[in-house]
């Protein structure tokens, strides 16, 4: 199977780069490896070394590939366009450096959208006035990806705007296959409420990278229940070890190995960095459960 396995700092609780609770960059590289792992993310640009000569010696030294990097931000939000600029021209950057192919392009948690993960039906929608500028936002800095040689992707993800079954289906069919392509999150599907296998039978040829990530159903059930904000529910441990959760890995495996898909599969296990007592036992524990159903 051509399928790599790779880990990234939101598995360390790493979400901000400044955030004083995370842990030092170059723990969460050498966690990576004794968990057995040979390629990792970038996480929030500023978190690593942004000089390449620092970082590269790092990676050597661990033994780490880096895969690619996100870019969390609030594509929402016009009036924070220059944050959204800053931080992509620094992660193409980065990533370029290193040759690292995938730039992950996330909407962040939206205020408006918070209260309403995991409840498509009463979830705030743009107007067609904000849809067309969030749009354009977003193929903006695809095309800023594609200009430095990088696959830009869309990931759906909880409490942002770009979060439901019909808005992914909505920008896919919209923007060209071409110009963006598709990293699922397993977990974030099961979060929004659709079928992560099912998604995926749809759209296999416009998938070049996974996100690999599962939610307990029940503190999921609570959370949507509690309007929990993201955050929280992952203090409170919403994405649980993969053997634990509600996808079928299985099923992805198969159907991976049935496209032949090949290249990176990440696992992401967003926890809170003071509330997870053991991210790398967790990070071992999800390599050796994928290893056990068919992944190398």
């Amino acid at each position: 199977m051509a399928i790599k396995i790779g880990n990234a700092p939101c598995s360390w609780g790493v979400e901000f780069a400044g955030d004083p609770r995370n842990p030092t960059w170059q723990s969460v590289l050498k966690d990576c490896a004794d968990a057995g792992y040979k390629g990792i993310e970038l996480g929030p640009i500023g978190f690593m070394p942004e000089d390449p000569a620092i970082l590269k010696a790092e990676l050597d030294k661990t033994g780490l590939e880096l895969i690619g990097g996100v870019i969390f931000r609030p594509f929402h939000d016009a009036s924070k366009w220059d944050e959204v600029v800053d931080a992509s021209k620094r992660t193409c950057e980065a990533l370029v450096a290193h040759g690292a192919k995938h730039l992950v392009l996330i909407d962040s948690i939206a205020e408006a959208r918070a209260p309403t993960a995991g409840r498509p039906s009463e979830a705030v929608q743009m107007s067609d006035t904000e849809w067309e500028g969030f749009k354009s936002r977003i193929v903006e800095i695809a095309k800023m990806g594609l200009d430095h040689g990088l696959i830009p992707v869309l990931h759906p993800h909880a409490g942002g705007f770009m979060d439901f079954e019909p808005e992914v289906e909505r920008i896919l069919t919209e923007v060209d296959a071409d110009l963006l392509k598709l990293c699922i999150d397993t977990g974030h599907c099961t979060y929004a409420g659709f079928d992560p296998v099912a998604f995926m039978k749809r759209h296999m040829d416009r998938i070049t990278y996974v996100h690999f990530k599962s939610t307990d159903a029940k503190v999921k059930a609570d959370a949507i229940a509690n309007r929990t904000g993201f955050y929280d529910a992952c203090g409170q441990g919403i994405f649980c070890n993969l053997s634990e959760g509600e996808v079928d890995f299985p099923a992805v495996r198969d159907l991976l190995i049935e496209a032949g898909f090949e290249g990176w599969c990440t696992i992401e296990q967003d926890c809170d960095p003071n509330l997870d007592p053991d991210p790398v036992g967790d990070a071992r524990k999800n390599r050796e459960y994928l290893e056990s159903i068919g992944f190398q």
